[in-house]
């Protein structure tokens, strides 16, 4: 799944209850039809695929069920079951176990993370169209300003660093220097990558958004209170992931990284 195409983003108007679902694999679109199911989960592999679930996800992780769970549209709105074996992670730290009760989703943007084998997650993106009096949907082909344009290294960074507020942890804190240096040496074998690359690369983004007036406008129109002890680089990261210039799908570029 390509950062660029993230539900995060929004999607094009639709008749309101249009669900867009999204994995590495796959992405669906479907009608808000009473009663119409979608099932998402391995699947019964290639020779078998489509026969089993409608969204393929974690197609080659055993730990994934191959029916992990499943959105129905019931009563105007879409609901969410875990019908797998491990549990499904919701937005910050709300867990989803095996047979509990549907879950109904909100209107707009949820990510859903599907536990797999050891640590591994995979994302499935949920996007539900709001009704016509809520306006235009997200940002879905709206351009981020330049200044919010980040280089591939710039990319890799601020993933590796914020990688929390991608996952929608509770209460998220940046990975320490030292900490993003290492998995940045992992990850980039033959580079040299120590604390003071992954500050250098981190205050080149700063200073760029600084220039350019820093937030967003509507990110200061809707900021929310910052918690205690509020680092620079926490509030960095809070609006990039606001901003969507890190997005959810970019975690894809961890992959191989544990934790």
């Amino acid at each position: 799944m390509s950062g660029r195409d993230s539900l995060a983003r929004g999607v094009r108007p639709a008749q309101p209850g249009t669900l867009h679902a999204r994995s590495a694999a796959d992405g669906i679109e479907v009608a808000p039809l009473p009663g119409l199911t979608v099932r998402f989960g391995r699947g019964p592999g290639e020779e078998g695929a489509g026969g089993d679930v409608e969204l393929s996800v974690g197609r080659s992780d055993q730990g994934v069920s191959r029916r992990h769970g499943e959105l129905t549209y019931l009563e105007g709105g879409w609901t969410l079951r875990n019908t797998g074996q491990q549990a499904l992670r919701l937005p910050r730290g709300r867990l989803l176990p095996p047979g509990s009760d549907r879950l109904p989703l909100a209107a707009g943007y949820t990510p859903v993370f599907v536990r797999g084998s050891g640590f591994r997650e995979h994302l499935v993106e949920l996007y539900v169209v709001r009704p016509e009096t809520a306006g235009p949907e997200g940002l879905a082909g709206a351009p981020l300003p330049e200044a919010w344009a980040l280089s591939e290294d710039e990319r890799l960074v601020l993933v590796v660093l914020g990688q929390r507020y991608l996952r929608h942890e509770p209460d998220p804190r940046p990975l320490p220097y030292r900490q993003a240096a290492e998995v940045m040496a992992f990850l980039r074998p033959g580079e040299r990558w120590g604390t003071a690359e992954v500050a250098s690369r981190v205050e080149d983004v700063r200073r760029r958004l600084a220039r350019h007036g820093g937030r967003l406008p509507a990110l200061r129109a809707e900021e929310a209170p910052e918690p205690q002890g509020c680092t620079p680089d926490h509030r960095l990261l809070t609006d990039l992931v606001a901003a969507t210039a890190l997005v959810p799908p970019d975690l894809g570029l961890l992959d191989g990284v544990a934790g």
